[in-house]
């Protein structure tokens, strides 16, 4: 039962467990265990991952932005497949339903968070989300928001 305790420990990182070798990765070990009087055997053998090396910006290329006017929320997938493309994606919501319009917004917050990109309001319901390898200049977002601002 100590074991247990120990084991739980060490997975929490409480406590160091000295079963990893030089390079982090597990060593493989079969352990076998009474519980009750039966006998469970247990293996163990785990890869480490690759470790994520940062990702250097570049300045956008403002003529690969895609601009998106969804009208419903089914329009997520286009916004979704240009983000993972690389491409930096102008979301313009003005013609959505503010019920939908807030979906999309916390579908855009999860596709950033989750693909480690940047994500800013341009002006009112309109964002714009950038991935991780492009950086958009200040003077590239007012030239994007005086864009909106005189579509008006």
């Amino acid at each position: 039962m100590a074991d247990l305790f120990k084991r739980g420990a060490a997975w929490l990182g409480l406590v160091t467990d000295n079963r990893y070798d030089d390079h982090g990765e597990l060593i493989e070990e079969d352990v076998t265990e009474s519980i009750d009087g039966d006998l469970v055997e247990y293996t163990a053998s785990v890869t480490a991952l690759p470790s994520r090396r940062p990702v250097t910006p570049e300045p956008a290329d403002l003529s690969r932005i895609v601009t998106v006017h969804p009208k419903t929320f089914n329009d997520a997938k286009t916004i979704g497949e240009s983000f993972r493309d690389g491409f930096p994606v102008i979301m313009n919501l003005t013609e959505m339903e503010d019920f939908d319009a807030k979906r999309l917004v916390d579908f855009s917050a999860g596709l950033i968070f989750g693909l480690r990109g940047t994500f800013e309001k341009v002006t009112n319901k309109v964002f714009l989300l950038s991935p991780p390898e492009v950086t958009v200049t200040a003077e590239d977002r007012e030239r994007i928001a005086g864009g909106f601002y005189n579509q008006s």
